[in-house]
């Protein structure tokens, strides 16, 4: 295991990437596990059966381990020839492009850290569930089979490597159904390596996309350190990007009250916000836009309302002792700290209060559910950075990241290194 530096520490390593043409690959992709459902998974493997989602979001039979259904399946696509692994260990850059632009960063191996250090800051908080169940996968298959995303404030020789590949031929070019196009490139020289890693030495980067995923890497290291002592575990799959090159997009993710009536989320906001009625949810949305402190909308198939903290009532009881600063000015902070708890009386659990990553996906669970869609404005990245910075935690799931890096297009397993040392 190389000793961790000062910042951030980036390894070459050999990837394991499927050895299929440009068309296939695009079928072979997936996005990450966390926003994929069973629509989209039977989906994506109607296209093909070989689709990474296979591996990531494992099933099987009644009665069988889905995890070790998982470590087989990778096994025997190793062994067919559809997944090889490269020559030489590498860094890879790695681009996606959509219809708002081009996003592409660093992929290796990230020496992990305690968040208590600061190089990599996370800036939500987990839940034990998504860890048990990557931790069940990452144990079976003994890889790390999706990238976490960190981003950073670059400009210098890591940051320059990503900008200037352009001269040099890709390894693997796809796009996938959702017309994202993907690109990625393979840095194999030595002095290329020993620039990036001077570079990034006295860097700290922030987790945009993976926190359980992150804390996964470190639950497997700490187990497999106990029992094993040091070795690939040290270290995680990670796409890191320079934010001041090639910053992603950054969006809410909106909430579902399970249950709960429109009616009954409305007549519980008397004497704590103002509400006025929209003519849509969009229309609300754009309301919103325009609102300093909290605003968001509450919704069902049929009306939508704002609500407006405009006498501070939702902010003030969403601040609690020791708070870093700014932390209850956020919105997910009153949603979470104030309305869920306080005002609607709710639980705070993923079966009372569910995720949705858009406005038509939040309206239809709540439909479904009879209940209330709850929509959001994105968190400002500034306002992320400077909660990490200081050691807060935002309530689980309060940023989306986009573009998603694709699931199956680089992996890394633990055998392809050499044991307890580097690649």
């Amino acid at each position: 295991m190389t000793d961790p530096v000062a910042g951030l520490s980036l390894i070459p390593f050999r990837a394991l990437r499927p050895a299929v043409d440009s068309d296939r690959l695009g079928r072979l992709l997936c996005p990450p596990y966390d926003v994929i459902d069973d629509t989209l998974r039977a989906s994506l493997l109607s296209g093909d059966r070989d689709n990474a989602v296979a591996l990531i979001l494992p099933r099987a039979s009644a009665g069988a381990d889905p995890y070790e259904a998982a470590a087989v399946r990778l096994g025997n696509a190793v062994a067919d020839g559809l997944y090889t692994v490269d020559d030489a260990p590498a860094l890879y850059v790695y681009e996606m492009t959509d219809h708002a632009g081009s996003t592409r960063g660093l992929l290796g191996a990230v020496v992990l850290r305690d968040p208590a250090d600061g190089v990599i800051a996370p800036h939500e908080n987990t839940m034990a569930g998504p860890v048990a169940d990557r931790l069940a996968l990452m144990t079976a298959t003994e890889a790390n089979l999706e990238p976490i995303y960190l981003v950073y404030d670059g400009g210098g020789a890591a940051s320059r490597a990503v900008r200037e590949i352009d001269s040099q031929p890709t390894v693997a070019e796809a796009r996938t159904p959702d017309g994202v196009r993907h690109r990625l490139w393979a840095i194999t020289d030595a002095a290329t390596h020993a620039a990036i890693a001077e570079d990034l030495a006295e860097r700290r980067a922030l987790i945009a996309d993976g926190h359980h995923r992150y804390a996964t890497y470190r639950e497997l290291q700490a187990r497999y350190d106990h029992e094993r002592g040091p070795g690939p575990w040290d270290r995680g799959l990670t796409l890191l990007v320079d934010s001041s090159d090639y910053g992603p997009q950054v969006h809410a993710i909106h909430r579902v009250l399970v249950g709960q009536p429109l009616s009954v989320t409305l007549d519980r906001l008397n004497g704590w916000a103002e509400v006025s009625e929209a003519a849509d949810p969009q229309d609300g949305l754009r309301q919103v836009e325009q609102i300093e402190g909290f605003a968001a909308v509450v919704a069902d198939a049929e009306r939508a309302f704002v609500i407006i903290d405009a006498e501070r009532r939702l902010r003030d009881a969403a601040t609690q002792p020791g708070d870093v600063s700014a932390l209850a000015d956020l919105d997910v902070s009153v949603l979470h700290r104030a309305l869920v708890t306080q005002v609607w009386g709710l639980p705070d659990t993923i079966e009372q209060v569910a995720y949705a990553h858009s406005v038509a996906e939040a309206t239809a669970h709540a439909t479904a559910s009879g209940g209330t869609a709850v929509l959001l404005r994105a968190t400002p990245v500034a306002a992320v950075a400077a909660v990490a910075a200081a050691g807060g935690r935002m309530p689980r799931k309060s940023t989306l990241f986009t573009p998603k890096p694709a699931s199956g297009l680089v992996m890394r397993r633990f055998v392809d290194e050499h044991p307890g040392g580097e690649p």
